[in-house]
């Protein structure tokens, strides 16, 4: 038997032992979190891991290791971006993952308020709290100047050029009044939270399903992810959204209000967005009542929300209660529990996607989950079946990724019935029946029965009529189904045919409807090349590179004749996405449909003339763009390059001509000197192309 030393000892060991290797699981899953978008586990499971490390920190004070995760917040800023030192730290908030902790905080609240001699009362300001990406936003005299991640909460990465593209992010601020006067402050910092719509994130991720390629596990990792594109017109595409929540200001005249919920409607009246659905608590008791009620209200918002951020609402007393090295005491997030049910998986249904990617379902045994009733639950593919173990008649775990996306979490192998079967995945289409194939290293199989098999028919032109594609009003799901179930449409070509006697022949179909319908057929035929590029559904093509594609080579007749070295060369493109552009162009029935579609009327050239325009004077010259740029816009300067015949690239080499140098340059300048490229301003920029216009 050990003496009580011995015993003390070994578990000082193991504690010692357990302390490190949470602290290495932590930084694992912060680094995947905040800096490769890819998350493992999910966030109640993190908070799991935290809470663990630091109750054995505090029970065992010397083993806690000096860079601990619990006095660190987020993870190092990547290094694809200039950094940013914030001027105020950007601290995480503790939580409460129950009532009874949210109860107990404010308990230490008004015991800390004590032991200061405060005998002030107290109230609180209740937010939902979005899951999307922290963010700092920096306004001089009103302009906005420069945005950043949180990062470590010290410094940041600089996405100012990515958050311009964010529609509700107010570039100029508004003035307000103060002391008589129309005023805007001459510094200014706010903190927001950028997030991804569920609405888009829902179209994004079926349109990478129907693709085969991985798709994103929620809004927050598709979100944080756009927001770090390189280039920022595929940030743009995602259509992300912003609330703010914070503002500091540092001028003597205009200061912040003494109330964070009067700061709110502040941030309102300087033109920010706000999310709406706060609320001014006066006590505790109405904070709880307040998480009550949005516990199932939430799931009615297009953004996500996995909790309520509660703030002391006098904001001189936020100096006065301080600060962990984590977290403020002054506020806390009350986490809502990840949803899950248990039920039973009745059969299995295969959905083929338009690029032939066939796709396991499980249809389950309906189940109340997150404010929905989920029938169905996407399984990815063969692997994911066979690490399951999954078998009809199983009951499962189900759980809403993200709250969006229902997946099968685990089998309960202790309810599975007498005499179940591995589940066998189908070697043939369950559509056209044609012998399934696996290509390369992809887990996915698919059909190769691309221009035989209805179910890729019908995806192909459900994709040709959507929004950034052709963009045709009135043609849905439901009328394409009819159409292709009718053999009236067997491409997309087929679209430019239909006569109104033929729409009037299927259900519920009236005369002004058909109408309606071919009128909006026929003004597709003037969209956009990079419309037209996108519609067509090249692998590995999306709007932002059909937009690229468009730019390059201005008509269709150019792209098909490119060769795929050509297009590789395109900024944004890469060789993957070209060897597939010049493969779908060696497919006769591609050929035939792209002849079809001309001879309908659709425009096969693009609309801009400015390369025709415009004398082809910086041919060859290949230039990089660093800082913000005072009078114009980055894309508007890319443009003027472009249209010039000058070439784009996002970082500095030996081929580089020219570094173009706005404000706040980053670490491209440096490199650019080291190299002894030549470095010009805005103003020498602007000269150069005039000059070049005009000697052309």
């Amino acid at each position: 038997m050990l003496s009580e030393a011995a015993n003390k000892a070994q578990n000082i060991d193991q504690a010692r032992k357990k302390i490190e290797e949470l602290s290495r699981s932590i930084e694992h899953h912060r680094f995947l979190y905040y800096v490769l978008d890819n998350a493992e586990i999910s966030d109640a499971e993190f908070d799991k891991l935290f809470k663990e490390l630091d109750r054995l920190e505090k029970e065992y004070p010397d083993l806690a290791l000096p860079n601990s995760p619990t006095k660190t917040v987020g993870a190092p800023p990547s290094t694809e971006f200039k950094q940013v030192k914030h001027r105020v730290p950007m601290l995480s908030l503790a939580n409460a993952m129950n009532v009874d902790e949210l109860e107990k905080w404010g308990e230490r609240l008004q015991r800390s308020l004590k032991e200061l001699d405060l005998d002030e009362q107290v109230s609180f300001v209740c937010e939902l709290k979005i899951d999307g990406l922290s963010i700092a936003l920096t306004y001089k005299n009103g302009d906005f100047v420069e945005g950043a991640t949180r990062g470590n909460g010290e410094v940041g990465e600089d996405v100012t050029n990515n958050l311009k593209t964010i529609k509700s992010l107010p570039t100029k601020l508004k003035p307000v009044e103060v002391n008589g006067k129309q005023l805007v402050p001459q510094l200014v910092e706010v903190r927001g939270e950028v997030y991804f719509p569920i609405s888009s994130f829902t179209a994004l991720n079926k349109a990478l399903e129907d693709e085969g390629e991985p798709t994103f596990a929620n809004p927050r990792n598709a979100g944080s992810g756009s927001l770090r594109q390189k280039d920022p017109r595929k940030t743009a595409k995602r259509k992300l959204g912003l609330w703010t929540y914070f503002i500091y200001i540092t001028d003597a005249e205009f200061k912040e209000r003494t109330k964070h919920f009067d700061n709110l409607a502040l941030l309102e009246a300087m033109g920010f967005p706000v999310e709406p659905n706060r609320h001014h608590a006066a006590t505790i008791g109405d904070v709880m009542q307040f998480c009550k009620d949005w516990h199932e209200k939430r799931h009615k918002l297009d953004y996500q929300t996995d909790g309520v951020v509660v703030k002391v609402n006098e904001r001189d007393l936020w100096v006065k209660l301080g600060a962990t090295s984590h977290s403020p005491r002054w506020a806390i997030a009350f986490k809502y529990p990840p949803e899950e049910a248990d039920t039973i998986v009745e059969d299995i249904h295969f959905d083929v996607g338009r690029t032939g990617a066939v796709t396991p379902v499980a249809w389950l045994k309906p189940v109340h989950l997150a404010g929905t009733t989920v029938k169905r639950a996407t399984l990815h593919n063969a692997e994911q079946i066979k690490r399951l173990d999954l078998r009809i008649g199983d009951t499962v775990v189900v759980r809403k990724a993200g709250e969006i996306i229902p997946e099968v979490l685990n089998v309960k192998v202790d309810k599975r019935p007498a005499g179940t079967e591995p589940f066998v995945y189908p070697t043939h289409c369950p559509i056209c029946n044609t012998q399934l194939e696996r290509i390369g290293q992809e887990v996915v199989y698919r059909c190769p029965n691309i221009y035989g098999c209805r179910a890729q028919i019908q995806r192909r032109i459900v994709h040709w009529v959507g929004r950034d594609a052709m963009d045709i009003d009135g043609v849905g799901e439901s009328l394409i189904e009819q159409l292709v179930e009718h053999h009236l449409v067997e491409s997309p070509a087929d679209l430019y045919k239909l006569t109104e006697e033929q729409l009037l022949s299927l259900e519920r179909m009236g005369k002004k409807s058909a109408q309606n319908i071919l009128a909006a057929i026929a003004a597709s035929k003037k969209r956009a090349l990079a419309n037209l590029i996108f519609a067509l559904g090249i692998r590995h093509v999306g709007s932002s590179g059909a937009e690229l594609l468009a730019e390059k080579f201005a008509s269709m007749p150019n792209l098909m004749q490119s060769d795929a070295e050509e297009i590789a060369q395109i900024e944004g493109i890469g060789a993957k996405i070209a060897a597939a552009v010049v493969e779908y162009f060696t497919h006769q029935p591609n050929l035939e449909l792209i002849e079809q579609l001309a001879a309908a009327g659709v425009s096969m050239e693009s609309a801009e003339t400015t390369k025709q325009s415009v004398a082809q004077t910086l041919t060859g010259k290949s230039f990089v763009l660093t800082g913000t740029l005072a009078t114009m816009e980055r894309s508007d300067a890319e443009k003027s390059i472009k249209s010039r015949g000058g070439k784009i690239s996002s970082s500095v080499s030996k081929k580089t001509d020219f570094v173009v140098v706005g404000a706040s340059p980053g670490s491209k300048l440096a490199r650019a000197e080291e190299l002894g490229i030549t470095v010009i301003d805005e103003a020498a920029f602007k000269k150069l192309l005039n000059d070049e216009e005009t000697n052309g």
